[in-house]
Protein backbone atom coordinates (compact mmCIF):
# COMPACT_ATOMS: atom_id res chain seq x y z
CA UNK A 1 0.00 0.00 0.00
CA UNK A 2 1.39 3.37 -1.06
CA UNK A 3 0.46 7.04 -0.90
CA UNK A 4 0.82 8.84 -4.22
CA UNK A 5 0.55 12.60 -4.40
CA UNK A 6 1.25 15.77 -6.33
CA UNK A 7 0.38 19.41 -5.64
CA UNK A 8 -3.34 18.89 -6.39
CA UNK A 9 -4.34 15.64 -4.68
CA UNK A 10 -3.21 12.54 -2.83
CA UNK A 11 -4.29 8.91 -3.17
CA UNK A 12 -3.85 5.68 -1.22
CA UNK A 13 -3.29 2.83 -3.68
CA UNK A 14 -3.07 -0.88 -2.89
CA UNK A 15 -0.70 -3.37 -4.53
CA UNK A 16 -3.15 -3.96 -7.39
CA UNK A 17 -3.48 -0.25 -8.20
CA UNK A 18 -6.92 0.20 -6.66
CA UNK A 19 -7.58 3.64 -5.17
CA UNK A 20 -8.60 3.14 -1.54
CA UNK A 21 -8.95 6.81 -0.64
CA UNK A 22 -8.33 10.23 -2.16
CA UNK A 23 -8.04 13.77 -0.78
CA UNK A 24 -8.07 16.79 -3.10
CA UNK A 25 -6.66 20.26 -2.50
CA UNK A 26 -9.50 22.74 -2.50
CA UNK A 27 -7.27 25.41 -3.97
CA UNK A 28 -8.16 29.00 -4.60
CA UNK A 29 -6.93 31.23 -7.42
CA UNK A 30 -3.99 32.37 -5.28
CA UNK A 31 -0.69 31.85 -7.08
CA UNK A 32 1.19 32.66 -3.86
CA UNK A 33 -0.51 29.75 -2.08
CA UNK A 34 0.61 27.41 -4.85
CA UNK A 35 4.15 28.80 -4.68
CA UNK A 36 4.33 27.96 -0.97
CA UNK A 37 2.93 24.49 -1.64
CA UNK A 38 5.44 23.82 -4.44
CA UNK A 39 8.26 25.10 -2.24
CA UNK A 40 7.37 22.59 0.47
CA UNK A 41 7.18 19.74 -2.03
CA UNK A 42 10.52 20.83 -3.50
CA UNK A 43 12.14 20.60 -0.06
CA UNK A 44 10.93 17.00 0.32
CA UNK A 45 7.93 17.56 2.59
CA UNK A 46 4.59 15.83 2.16
CA UNK A 47 1.61 17.76 0.89
CA UNK A 48 -1.12 18.45 3.50
CA UNK A 49 -3.37 15.91 1.74
CA UNK A 50 -0.65 13.25 1.87
CA UNK A 51 -0.15 13.90 5.59
CA UNK A 52 -3.89 13.41 6.16
CA UNK A 53 -3.79 10.05 4.40
CA UNK A 54 -0.56 9.06 6.16
CA UNK A 55 -2.32 9.54 9.51
CA UNK A 56 -5.37 7.70 8.23
CA UNK A 57 -3.34 4.79 6.80
CA UNK A 58 -0.19 4.56 8.98
CA UNK A 59 0.93 1.33 7.28
CA UNK A 60 1.05 3.00 3.84
CA UNK A 61 4.41 4.04 2.36
CA UNK A 62 4.67 7.45 0.71
CA UNK A 63 5.86 7.48 -2.90
CA UNK A 64 6.14 10.98 -4.45
CA UNK A 65 6.88 9.47 -7.88
CA UNK A 66 3.86 7.18 -7.91
CA UNK A 67 1.65 9.75 -9.63
CA UNK A 68 3.98 9.77 -12.64
CA UNK A 69 3.31 6.10 -13.37
CA UNK A 70 -0.47 6.26 -12.81
CA UNK A 71 -2.22 6.48 -16.17
CA UNK A 72 -5.50 7.34 -14.45
CA UNK A 73 -4.02 10.37 -12.67
CA UNK A 74 -6.15 13.43 -13.53
CA UNK A 75 -4.82 15.65 -16.31
CA UNK A 76 -4.22 19.34 -15.67
CA UNK A 77 -7.04 21.63 -16.70
CA UNK A 78 -6.31 24.82 -18.62
CA UNK A 79 -6.82 26.85 -15.46
CA UNK A 80 -4.48 24.60 -13.47
CA UNK A 81 -1.81 24.69 -16.19
CA UNK A 82 -1.86 28.49 -16.28
CA UNK A 83 -1.71 28.70 -12.50
CA UNK A 84 1.18 26.20 -12.34
CA UNK A 85 3.10 28.16 -14.97
CA UNK A 86 2.78 31.41 -13.02
CA UNK A 87 3.72 29.72 -9.75
CA UNK A 88 6.79 28.06 -11.33
CA UNK A 89 8.05 31.43 -12.57
CA UNK A 90 7.55 32.98 -9.13
CA UNK A 91 9.32 30.04 -7.47
CA UNK A 92 12.28 30.37 -9.86
CA UNK A 93 12.56 34.10 -9.13
CA UNK A 94 12.51 33.36 -5.41
CA UNK A 95 15.34 30.86 -5.86
CA UNK A 96 17.46 33.37 -7.78
CA UNK A 97 16.84 36.01 -5.12
CA UNK A 98 17.76 33.56 -2.35
CA UNK A 99 21.05 32.70 -4.07
CA UNK A 100 22.18 36.32 -3.63
CA UNK A 101 22.48 35.62 0.10
CA UNK A 102 24.80 32.64 -0.51
CA UNK A 103 28.41 33.70 0.21
CA UNK A 104 29.72 30.80 -1.89
CA UNK A 105 27.95 32.13 -4.98
CA UNK A 106 29.03 35.69 -4.25
CA UNK A 107 32.67 34.66 -3.81
CA UNK A 108 32.46 32.72 -7.06
CA UNK A 109 31.22 35.80 -8.91
CA UNK A 110 33.87 38.08 -7.40
CA UNK A 111 36.77 35.66 -7.81
CA UNK A 112 35.86 34.66 -11.36
CA UNK A 113 35.33 38.28 -12.33
CA UNK A 114 38.77 39.19 -10.95
CA UNK A 115 40.40 36.40 -12.96
CA UNK A 116 38.73 37.60 -16.16
CA UNK A 117 39.66 41.23 -15.46
CA UNK A 118 43.28 40.31 -14.72
CA UNK A 119 43.57 38.27 -17.91
CA UNK A 120 42.22 41.20 -19.92
CA UNK A 121 44.43 43.69 -18.05
CA UNK A 122 47.56 41.62 -18.69
CA UNK A 123 46.97 41.59 -22.44
CA UNK A 124 45.96 45.24 -22.70
CA UNK A 125 48.78 46.46 -20.44
CA UNK A 126 51.41 44.62 -22.48
CA UNK A 127 50.05 46.14 -25.68
CA UNK A 128 50.06 49.64 -24.20
CA UNK A 129 53.66 49.33 -22.97
CA UNK A 130 54.93 47.92 -26.27
CA UNK A 131 53.09 50.62 -28.21
CA UNK A 132 54.77 53.36 -26.17
CA UNK A 133 58.15 51.66 -26.60
CA UNK A 134 57.69 51.63 -30.36
CA UNK A 135 57.75 55.45 -30.50
CA UNK A 136 60.08 56.01 -27.53
CA UNK A 137 63.10 53.73 -28.05
CA UNK A 138 65.02 55.43 -25.21
CA UNK A 139 62.35 54.43 -22.68
CA UNK A 140 63.30 51.69 -20.19
CA UNK A 141 60.24 49.46 -20.45
CA UNK A 142 61.21 47.40 -17.40
CA UNK A 143 61.88 50.05 -14.76
CA UNK A 144 59.10 52.41 -15.95
CA UNK A 145 56.54 49.75 -16.85
CA UNK A 146 54.12 50.62 -14.04
CA UNK A 147 54.07 54.31 -15.04
CA UNK A 148 53.68 53.98 -18.80
CA UNK A 149 49.90 53.32 -19.18
CA UNK A 150 48.90 56.11 -16.78
CA UNK A 151 51.32 58.57 -18.41
CA UNK A 152 50.03 57.74 -21.89
CA UNK A 153 46.43 58.08 -20.66
CA UNK A 154 46.92 61.60 -19.28
CA UNK A 155 49.23 62.94 -22.02
CA UNK A 156 47.81 65.09 -24.81
CA UNK A 157 50.33 63.95 -27.44
CA UNK A 158 53.54 61.94 -27.90
CA UNK A 159 55.75 64.97 -27.16
CA UNK A 160 54.01 65.53 -23.85
CA UNK A 161 54.42 61.82 -23.08
CA UNK A 162 58.17 61.94 -23.80
CA UNK A 163 58.52 64.90 -21.44
CA UNK A 164 56.51 63.14 -18.72
CA UNK A 165 58.70 60.03 -18.93
CA UNK A 166 61.95 61.98 -19.19
CA UNK A 167 63.09 60.72 -22.61
CA UNK A 168 63.90 62.44 -25.88
CA UNK A 169 61.13 63.44 -28.28
CA UNK A 170 60.95 60.84 -31.06
CA UNK A 171 61.81 61.67 -34.64
CA UNK A 172 58.78 59.84 -36.01
CA UNK A 173 55.46 61.00 -34.58
CA UNK A 174 52.14 59.13 -34.73
CA UNK A 175 49.25 60.70 -36.59
CA UNK A 176 46.47 62.33 -34.62
CA UNK A 177 44.19 59.33 -35.10
CA UNK A 178 46.95 56.88 -34.19
CA UNK A 179 47.70 58.81 -31.01
CA UNK A 180 43.99 58.81 -30.15
CA UNK A 181 43.94 55.02 -30.48
CA UNK A 182 47.10 54.71 -28.38
CA UNK A 183 45.68 57.03 -25.72
CA UNK A 184 42.37 55.14 -25.68
CA UNK A 185 44.23 51.86 -25.18
CA UNK A 186 46.08 53.28 -22.18
CA UNK A 187 42.91 54.72 -20.66
CA UNK A 188 41.35 51.28 -20.97
CA UNK A 189 44.26 49.80 -19.03
CA UNK A 190 43.85 52.39 -16.27
CA UNK A 191 40.11 51.68 -16.13
CA UNK A 192 40.73 47.93 -15.91
CA UNK A 193 43.20 48.53 -13.07
CA UNK A 194 40.59 50.45 -11.11
CA UNK A 195 37.92 47.81 -11.71
CA UNK A 196 40.29 45.02 -10.72
CA UNK A 197 41.26 46.84 -7.52
CA UNK A 198 37.59 47.33 -6.64
CA UNK A 199 36.84 43.64 -7.27
CA UNK A 200 39.73 42.50 -5.11
CA UNK A 201 38.76 44.84 -2.28
CA UNK A 202 35.21 43.43 -2.32
CA UNK A 203 36.61 39.88 -2.41
CA UNK A 204 38.86 40.56 0.58
CA UNK A 205 35.98 42.04 2.57
CA UNK A 206 33.69 39.06 1.94
CA UNK A 207 36.45 36.48 2.48
CA UNK A 208 37.46 37.94 5.85
CA UNK A 209 33.81 37.73 6.92
CA UNK A 210 33.11 34.24 5.54
CA UNK A 211 36.41 32.41 6.16
CA UNK A 212 38.32 34.62 8.63
CA UNK A 213 40.83 32.02 9.85
CA UNK A 214 41.68 30.77 6.37
CA UNK A 215 41.94 34.36 5.10
CA UNK A 216 44.36 35.28 7.87
CA UNK A 217 46.47 32.20 7.14
CA UNK A 218 46.88 32.39 3.35
CA UNK A 219 45.41 35.79 2.49
CA UNK A 220 41.79 36.64 1.61
CA UNK A 221 42.24 36.33 -2.16
CA UNK A 222 43.81 32.89 -1.80
CA UNK A 223 41.11 31.81 0.65
CA UNK A 224 38.37 32.98 -1.71
CA UNK A 225 39.97 31.10 -4.60
CA UNK A 226 40.17 27.91 -2.53
CA UNK A 227 36.48 28.13 -1.62
CA UNK A 228 35.55 28.64 -5.28
CA UNK A 229 37.78 25.81 -6.54
CA UNK A 230 36.32 23.42 -3.96
CA UNK A 231 32.74 24.34 -4.87
CA UNK A 232 31.88 25.98 -1.56
CA UNK A 233 33.05 26.34 2.02
CA UNK A 234 31.35 23.16 3.20
CA UNK A 235 33.00 21.02 0.54
CA UNK A 236 36.36 22.61 1.31
CA UNK A 237 35.87 21.93 5.03
CA UNK A 238 35.20 18.25 4.33
CA UNK A 239 38.12 17.89 1.93
CA UNK A 240 41.20 15.96 3.13
CA UNK A 241 44.37 18.01 3.37
CA UNK A 242 46.05 15.94 0.65
CA UNK A 243 43.39 17.00 -1.85
CA UNK A 244 43.51 20.58 -0.61
CA UNK A 245 47.28 20.65 -1.16
CA UNK A 246 46.86 20.18 -4.94
CA UNK A 247 43.51 21.97 -5.29
CA UNK A 248 43.45 23.79 -8.62
CA UNK A 249 46.50 22.03 -10.07
CA UNK A 250 44.39 20.43 -12.80
CA UNK A 251 47.03 20.79 -15.50
CA UNK A 252 49.73 19.19 -13.35
CA UNK A 253 47.37 16.38 -12.33
CA UNK A 254 46.54 15.71 -15.98
CA UNK A 255 50.26 15.55 -16.76
CA UNK A 256 50.75 13.22 -13.78
CA UNK A 257 48.20 10.81 -15.24
CA UNK A 258 50.32 10.73 -18.39
CA UNK A 259 53.45 9.81 -16.43
CA UNK A 260 54.79 13.12 -15.08
CA UNK A 261 55.73 13.48 -11.38
CA UNK A 262 52.81 14.34 -9.08
CA UNK A 263 52.29 18.03 -8.23
CA UNK A 264 53.57 19.18 -4.85
CA UNK A 265 51.33 22.19 -4.38
CA UNK A 266 48.38 24.06 -5.83
CA UNK A 267 48.64 27.47 -7.53
CA UNK A 268 46.96 28.99 -4.47
CA UNK A 269 49.57 27.68 -2.04
CA UNK A 270 52.41 28.47 -4.44
CA UNK A 271 51.29 32.11 -4.50
CA UNK A 272 52.25 32.35 -0.82
CA UNK A 273 55.78 33.75 -0.33
CA UNK A 274 56.45 31.01 2.23
CA UNK A 275 56.21 28.50 -0.62
CA UNK A 276 57.20 30.38 -3.78
CA UNK A 277 60.30 32.00 -2.23
CA UNK A 278 61.54 28.79 -0.65
CA UNK A 279 64.08 26.51 -2.37
CA UNK A 280 62.41 24.13 -4.79
CA UNK A 281 63.44 21.02 -2.81
CA UNK A 282 61.53 22.13 0.29
CA UNK A 283 58.40 23.61 -1.29
CA UNK A 284 56.50 20.32 -1.15
CA UNK A 285 57.16 19.93 2.58
CA UNK A 286 56.02 23.48 3.35
CA UNK A 287 52.96 23.13 1.09
CA UNK A 288 51.99 19.89 2.83
CA UNK A 289 52.32 21.54 6.24
CA UNK A 290 50.29 24.59 5.18
CA UNK A 291 47.63 22.43 3.52
CA UNK A 292 47.07 20.67 6.84
CA UNK A 293 46.73 24.01 8.62
CA UNK A 294 44.37 25.31 5.90
CA UNK A 295 42.22 22.23 6.34
CA UNK A 296 41.91 22.92 10.07
CA UNK A 297 41.34 26.66 9.54
CA UNK A 298 38.43 26.23 7.13
CA UNK A 299 36.81 23.69 9.46
CA UNK A 300 37.09 26.20 12.29
CA UNK A 301 35.37 28.77 10.07
CA UNK A 302 32.65 26.44 8.79
CA UNK A 303 31.72 24.67 12.00
CA UNK A 304 31.63 27.80 14.15
CA UNK A 305 34.93 27.58 16.02
CA UNK A 306 36.91 30.45 17.48
CA UNK A 307 38.62 32.37 14.68
CA UNK A 308 42.41 32.27 14.78
CA UNK A 309 44.13 35.40 16.06
CA UNK A 310 47.34 37.01 14.80
CA UNK A 311 49.49 35.16 17.33
CA UNK A 312 48.23 31.80 16.09
CA UNK A 313 48.91 32.78 12.47
CA UNK A 314 52.43 34.03 13.29
CA UNK A 315 53.19 30.76 15.08
CA UNK A 316 52.16 28.74 12.01
CA UNK A 317 54.30 30.93 9.76
CA UNK A 318 57.29 30.49 12.08
CA UNK A 319 56.82 26.72 11.96
CA UNK A 320 56.76 26.86 8.15
CA UNK A 321 59.97 28.91 8.17
CA UNK A 322 61.60 26.37 10.49
CA UNK A 323 60.88 23.64 7.93
CA UNK A 324 62.72 25.71 5.32
CA UNK A 325 65.63 26.28 7.69
CA UNK A 326 65.97 22.55 8.41
CA UNK A 327 66.64 21.81 4.74
CA UNK A 328 69.14 24.46 3.55
CA UNK A 329 70.58 22.18 0.85
CA UNK A 330 68.97 19.81 -1.64
CA UNK A 331 68.91 16.12 -0.70
CA UNK A 332 71.68 13.97 -2.07
CA UNK A 333 70.69 11.77 -4.94
CA UNK A 334 71.37 8.12 -4.31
Amino acid sequence: MEIWYDWRLSRVVDTEGNVLDQVNWTFSDSVNALVERLSELQSGRLSPEARVLANRFPEAVTNPLGALSDESWPELSNEESLMLSKASISLAKRGVAASASDPDRRLDMLSSSSIELRASWTTQESRSVEWAGLFLPDLDLDSRRADIPSCVAKSKDIKHLATELGVSIPGHLPSELEWSAMNSQARGVVSLSERLLLNEQATKELAFTYVPSLSSLIGPLGAARMVVLAGGRERLARMPSGSLQVLGASGAMAAHRRGAPPPKHSPVLFSMPLVSRSPRWVRGKIARFLAGKCSIAVRVDHFGGQSWDDEKIKKIHREAESIRDRFPRPPKRG
